[in-house]
């Protein structure tokens, strides 16, 4: 498998992928392994991910590096990824221990009865991870995952495989077990072989078209599953806003990262009254962003990191102008080579276009007016999917009943496209099932076991 730099189209590697019979290897040593890394003391696991954590600091320049060539994102933003790692990682260091005790909720003397909860591990797990954030994705996953006593058979997406590989690496440096946390290594096949594979439980992040699918093959094995899939993320502007500020806010939780986030900001309402305006604010700030090379820490837009987007992004803005919207380019000078795309702004859209109603990901944007809150809020729950949305007023009161309004798993007040391992990550609809981060994305990769003991 050839592994591609999006930003300059050459390989950077080749790497072998797995196989039927490598991956059914890779799950037997898993299996085994795992039994022993459960019955470890739970400080030893601690330690274990808090080394990873140090190495992660510790090595973070080759680390971006190695990120940025082979999905494009910009410098600046894998070391943001990299940095974001530690607030992660001392989240589940604190709380594991807590969620993971054993309770008694029921004593009597006199019936000589006693009835305590413990928490066991799934077993193996399969975390087919993903590119756009391969670092935070990843470790929503595995690192609960194995600190509850869990062996993961990890599976990076094909784009983010140098990375992928580093983690393991890591890890294994780190003291976990080289048999409980097992890279697999491969494009969708492979990722597909390894979902069939008989584990205890699959962790998907990517596609609604994918995730569908992979919950087709595991839901008649009633084992646990979780999918972290699309979002067509809404934000609704007030008519009380500051606008630049506004703007300014919007725009980079549409943008970062080249808009290939889960929680990107997908689509805009405005309230008719500062439209004009916001329109012209908005626009001016995609002009300022800085395109190009993603080695460069002044590069704010890079390459997308799959050619194939391109097609979709095209596709996306031609159907919205053919049905009216008004189109504004970035004005960017494109690179010779790599698969860049000029940002798009397109105004005067509506839910006939697809740009409005279809996944983007990537540096594309419909902002749609509307008369007032009630529409926003017809506007915004109406979407298959339902994993963020988000209100910029200075009401607090105003926002919150507008976002209770919402369909969504996460709900924003004056800020977007922003994940806390404090609280819940989860999507509703086509977004996907189950739940990571927080103490709930702990109690995900253990299982409740209910003793009677009677004297």
């Amino acid at each position: 498998m050839k592994i591609i730099n999006p930003a300059t189209e050459d390989v950077l590697d080749e790497v072998p992928e797995d196989t039927a019979r490598t991956i059914a290897a890779k799950l037997a040593k898993a299996r085994f392994a795992q039994r022993e890394w459960a019955r470890i003391p739970l400080e030893r696991r601690l330690e274990a991910i808090r080394r990873f954590g140090d190495l992660l600091a510790e090595q973070r320049p080759r680390l971006e590096k190695t990120l940025t060539a082979e999905v494009g994102k910009p410098i600046s933003q894998s070391a943001n990824e990299i940095k974001g790692m530690e607030p992660r990682i001392d989240f589940f260091l604190k709380n594991t221990r807590a969620v993971m005790l054993e309770e008694t909720v029921f004593e009597n003397d006199e019936q000589h009865l006693q009835e305590i909860i413990s928490h066991e591990p799934l077993g193996v797990i399969a975390n087919v991870s993903a590119w756009n954030y391969p670092y935070y994705v990843g470790s929503n996953v595995f690192l609960p995952a194995l600190l509850a006593g869990n062996a993961v058979l990890y599976k990076p997406s094909e784009y983010a495989t140098l990375t992928g590989q580093a983690i393991a690496k890591l890890l294994r440096k780190a003291d976990v077990p080289a048999d409980v946390f097992i890279p697999v290594i491969g494009g969708g096949e492979v990722g597909a072989e390894l979902v069939r594979q008989p584990v205890d439980g699959v962790f998907f992040t990517g596609s609604y078209g994918t995730g569908r699918r992979v919950a087709e093959e595991v839901a008649g094995r009633m084992i646990k599953m979780q999918m972290e899939l699309g979002g067509k993320d809404p934000v609704y502007v007030c008519d009380d806003v500051d606008v630049e500020t506004a703007a300014a806010a919007v725009a980079d939780g549409a943008f970062y990262n080249t808009g290939q986030s889960c929680c990107a900001v997908e689509r805009i309402y405005v309230h008719r009254r500062i439209y004009a305006r916001f329109v012209e604010a908005f626009v001016q700030i995609v002009r300022n962003f800085i395109l190009g090379d993603p080695v460069d820490p002044t590069t704010y837009l890079g390459p997308v990191t799959r050619a194939s987007q391109l097609k979709v992004l095209r596709r996306q803005v031609v159907d919205a102008e053919a049905k009216g919207a008004t189109l504004f380019r970035g004005g960017q000078r494109l690179p010779d080579r790599g698969y860049f795309f000029e940002p798009r702004v397109l105004t005067d859209v509506n839910h006939s276009m697809e740009i409005m109603r279809e996944e983007t990901f990537g540096p594309a944007i419909g902002i749609q007016r509307v008369v007032g809150d009630a529409e926003a809020v017809a506007l915004m729950n109406d979407s298959e999917y339902g994993l963020t949305a988000g209100v910029y007023s200075p009401d607090r009161k105003r926002a919150v009943k507008i976002l209770s309004e919402i369909n969504s798993g996460t709900a924003y007040w004056n800020c977007c496209d922003r994940v806390s391992p404090r609280l819940p990550w989860s999507g509703r609809g086509h977004s996907g099932v189950g739940t990571t981060l927080s103490t709930y994305g702990i109690q995900t990769f253990l299982q409740p076991k209910a003793w009677h003991l009677r004297k």
